[in-house]
């Protein structure tokens, strides 16, 4: 920043030294003198001294110090903002607030507002998510499954396929009866076993039980085998070596059990070392290299009815931590039924993310994170009713999943499919805008304009093209920063929480780092005012206003042959005579509240205009909306020399 700027002052210079007689002659026919004023810096930091402060003044001081890299300086100011007034605090200065505190070394707190950031970011994103069209979204990605029914269905429940030999384990109870609610309570009488389907020669076109222990008087569910064919991990209700055990509310939970491939039979039955007889653990699926397990459970610190987690299996019966793959994949509802292929994609059932209704099935990347795109995979697959056990071979682009929708033979059925069109999970959405000057409003050609991650780095960036118009495109997976910058201007940026729809507007006013202006020009315009209130029918200056009309205090103190005339203007609302005396008396209030501060009454003049001087066309008897009236209330400070 610094050599870009000694730089830009040679060659200032240099144009200066050039054509300095010619400016001369120029200057000397002007009647006026031009003054330079530095808004963000200059004017706000010895306003911010003087005892005036207000959210806007720290906002626009704080990104003034954190764009040109002051750290220290931006540190303290945002620490003032957030302080004097958190409500103030958007997703955007808190994490900006965030990268001050990790340049200064103060890597627990930026850990600690990085956590604030990210809960507001989760909270902005969610609800976009369910505020955009999502079911145009899953239309999308509808019709690329070719979807049959799975041949061994019976009148019973037939769920939860795993891939077995060359064949399928799933879950089945035809021969005990019919379990119509085992989602929920699973405390049928009629009890789920598991079977096999063309695994081996035995079962080749029969369904037949899975010969050993795996199989018992309770519930058995949902299993993964490793590569080897050695070692299975299945789902059972709390039941060992005979005996059923419950929690302290009588219910007897879920969890997951591992089984040995000897001599033909599953046999050796153990119990894994996390079960807890509080709450279930369920659903165990493989990552592709059998060095992590991901299962679900309703254990403490899920974040709603049923999560997702993942251990590293470490060997001899010991697992790593358990680790909640958070709230990207989970949410307050239920989220079941993992599945992980071979390129890294989990599949799992929802009812918390946005979908046709009860459980759909989702995709998401996790080869590399859990803060992935999720993805409904559409219809046929997903339906009004629960769909959910979804599995694939990635090399036959075949798979299965189950339903309890009302064309199936049972309760609930398996449905054999073909992809024939590959979901793709990357979430890639356009930005576009146009960069302008904020005072002038003419369009900025060759603005940068870049995309910045969370972490603070260059995604990608463009400038803007012959009508300052920018296209870019960002990962929606992801919170983003569009920063927009030039030479001569204050950079701006917003920040954009992940949201999957349509391709976003961002158009940047670009607030000059240096403003010049002479005679005839506002000064509130060039220092970028807020708005100057009063009170209904009342002159008297307000606090908020003080510090607005400080900013040309300072300005005319900077310059002490800066003269300005007060102009104060009304709406149409209310008599001509009335608004005409009104606006006098707080155009004098302005000059007498400035003249109160030390500016020499010669320097300042005041006049009020009533609603002569309307800025649009709600005159008398013109129905405007009240944003448009208040356009015509404004104060101008007009340089006079």
């Amino acid at each position: 920043m610094l050599k870009r700027l000694l730089l830009f002052m040679i060659l200032v210079l240099g144009f200066v030294g050039l054509n300095a007689q010619e400016k001369r002659l120029v200057r000397a026919d002007e009647e006026y003198s031009d003054y330079s004023f530095r808004p963000a810096i200059d004017i706000y930091q010895k306003v911010l001294e003087k005892g005036y402060v207000s959210p806007d003044l720290l906002k626009k001081l704080g990104n003034s110090y954190y764009f040109n890299a002051d750290y220290e300086k931006a540190n303290e100011i945002y620490r003032r903002l957030i302080e004097e007034y958190p409500d103030e605090m958007g997703t955007d200065y808190i994490f900006r607030y965030a990268q001050t505190l990790k340049t200064l070394g103060d890597y627990d707190g930026s850990k600690e507002m990085m956590a604030k950031f990210n809960d507001m970011a989760s909270a902005d994103s969610r609800m976009a998510a369910y505020e955009e069209d999502y079911l145009a979204k899953i239309e999308e990605n509808s019709g690329r499954y070719e979807v049959e029914a799975f041949p061994y269905n019976s009148k019973h429940s037939d769920f939860a396929t795993s891939f077995y030999k060359r064949g399928l384990i799933f879950s089945s109870d035809r021969d005990t009866g019919n379990l119509a609610r085992y989602r929920h309570t699973w405390n049928s009488k009629d009890f789920l076993d598991l079977y096999k389907v063309d695994a081996d020669s035995i079962s080749e076109n029969n369904v037949v039980k899975l010969e050993g222990d795996v199989n018992t008087r309770l519930h058995e569910s949902t299993s993964v085998v490793t590569k080897d064919g050695s070692t299975m991990y299945f789902t059972r209700n709390n039941f060992l070596d005979g005996k059923k055990y419950k929690d302290q509310q009588g219910v007897t939970r879920l969890k997951i059990y591992t089984a040995t491939f000897i001599d033909g039979e599953w046999t050796d039955i153990t119990e894994l070392p996390f079960n807890n007889d509080s709450y279930s653990i369920a659903h165990p699926v493989l990552s592709l290299d059998e060095k992590i397990l991901y299962f679900v459970s309703d254990m403490p610190g899920s974040h709603g009815e049923s999560d997702i987690f993942m251990t590293k299996i470490i060997g001899d019966g010991t697992y790593g931590p358990i680790i909640n793959l958070g709230k990207n994949i989970n949410t307050v509802a239920r989220e079941t039924f993992p599945f992980i292929t071979a390129e890294g994609v989990l599949y799992f059932s929802s009812d918390g993310h946005p979908g046709l209704g009860g459980l759909d099935i989702f995709a998401t990347k996790i080869a590399f994170s859990y803060d992935e795109t999720v993805t409904n995979v559409g219809r046929p697959a997903n339906s009004k009713y629960d769909d959910f056990a979804f599995i694939m071979d990635e090399e036959t682009r075949k798979g299965y999943f189950s339903s309890n929708r009302p064309d199936g033979l049972g309760e609930d059925d398996i449905y054999a499919f073909t992809e024939t069109d590959p979901l793709r999970l990357d979430c890639l959405q356009g930005v576009t805008g146009t960069v302008r000057d904020r005072i002038s409003n003419e369009v900025l050609v060759g603005a940068t304009v870049k995309i910045i991650d969370e972490e603070n780095n260059e995604v990608s960036s463009t400038i803007t093209d012959s009508e300052g118009d920018y296209v870019l495109e960002l990962d929606c997976s992801k919170g983003n920063f569009v920063r927009a910058l030039m030479e001569g201007y204050v950079p701006s940026e917003e920040y954009l929480p992940k949201s999957y729809g349509k391709p976003r507007i961002v158009d940047f006013y670009l607030e000059r780092d240096v403003v010049t202006g002479g005679y005839g020009d506002d000064l509130a315009k060039l220092l970028q005012l807020s708005t100057i209130y009063f009170d209904l029918n009342k002159y008297n200056i307000r606090p908020d206003a003080e510090v607005e009309i400080q900013k040309v205090i300072v300005a005319m103190e900077k310059y002490p042959s800066l003269k300005i005339k007060v102009n104060s203007h009304t709406d149409s609302r209310g008599n001509d005579d009335y608004n005409m005396w009104l606006s006098q008396k707080r155009a004098e209030s302005t000059v007498n509240y400035m003249i109160s501060k030390g500016i020499s009454a010669e320097r300042l003049k005041g006049e009020g205009f009533g609603e002569s001087r309307l800025v649009n066309e709600c005159g008398n008897g013109v129905p405007c909306s009240r944003e448009k009236h208040q356009l015509n209330r404004r104060s101008e400070f007009i340089i006079l020399e």
